[in-house]
Formats: structure tokens, sequence, C-alpha cells
């Protein structure tokens, strides 16, 4: 099986039943939807993964967009990962990386503001800058992400 397939099968799972490959609507396409579903679950690298299904396999002015969301699910996988492995000689230092991806997934998130495709944008832009800022303040030694705290996003 390989990723495409494997991705497939995993927003089917999530779906709970057939998904339709084929729906042009961006806000209830099932990738898109299991992004969000995979994120509030804290599977960041699984939202990760299938957003970039989605990206991949689509041609439109949205693929800023779904850059912005990828980058901000892989700065959340290094503050898990972080978080999971403090004293880990490779997830200690994960620290500069989300940060990098916090900025540029805030840049790519920037011309879809204030909402689109029944996202917050501009929460989520505030939201991701200020884990950042939050790193930085800390000289990159403070891990700000917590299972407990763990920031949940919503469509409208």
């Amino acid at each position: 099986m390989n990723k495409g397939e494997r991705i497939s099968q995993l927003v089917a799972e999530l779906a709970e039943g057939a998904i339709d490959l084929a729906e042009t609507d961006v806000s209830r396409h099932p990738f898109y939807l299991a992004f969000f579903k995979c994120w509030n679950e804290q599977r960041y690298y699984d939202a990760h993964d299938v957003l970039e299904q989605l990206w991949l396999n689509t041609d439109s002015r949205d693929a800023d967009f779904f850059k912005g969301l990828i980058q901000a699910a892989g700065a959340f996988v290094h503050l898990q990962k972080r978080f999971e492995y403090p004293s880990h000689a490779k997830h200690s230092k994960r620290l500069p990386p989300a940060v990098r991806l916090f900025r540029l997934a805030e840049k790519n998130l920037s011309r879809f503001m204030p909402r689109h495709h029944g996202l917050d944008v501009a929460a989520l832009r505030q939201l991701l800058r200020a884990y950042a800022d939050q790193i930085v303040a800390s000289d990159y030694k403070t891990n700000p992400w917590s299972p407990k705290t763990a920031p949940k996003l919503k469509l409208r």
C-alpha cells in the first residue's frame, strides 16, 4: 500500500464510511475535514499527511492556504515530540524548527484572512504567533504545548 492509499484509508476511517474524493467544495472535502479531526485529536502528523494529499492533488488558488495549515501541523508535531521526549537528543532540539514553521504558516495564511473555507484564519494566525512568541521569549527553553492545553480548530 502506498502513502496515498494509506491516507485515503485513514480518511475513510475518520469519515466512518464512504468518501467522495471528487468533492469540489474544499470546506466539505473529506481530506480537509479529516485534517481538522486529526488536529483536534492531537494527531498532528496525520493531519499534515492528510492535507498534504489534498494539496498535492489539487491545482488551485488554495495552495498557500493548504501549505500554511500543513506547516502549522508540522510545528505542533515538533512541540508534541519535544513534550513527549524532552531530554532526547533529537526531540529536545525541536523548538527552533517549530518557531520557523509557525512563522512560515502565519505568512502563507496571511492572504486568506479573515476567514477561508470555514476557518477563522485570523484567529489561527494569532494562535500561531502566540506560540512562536512564547518560545522565543523563553529563549527557546520552554515548550508552551501540552496535551491538556492543546488548541482545537473549528470550522463554521
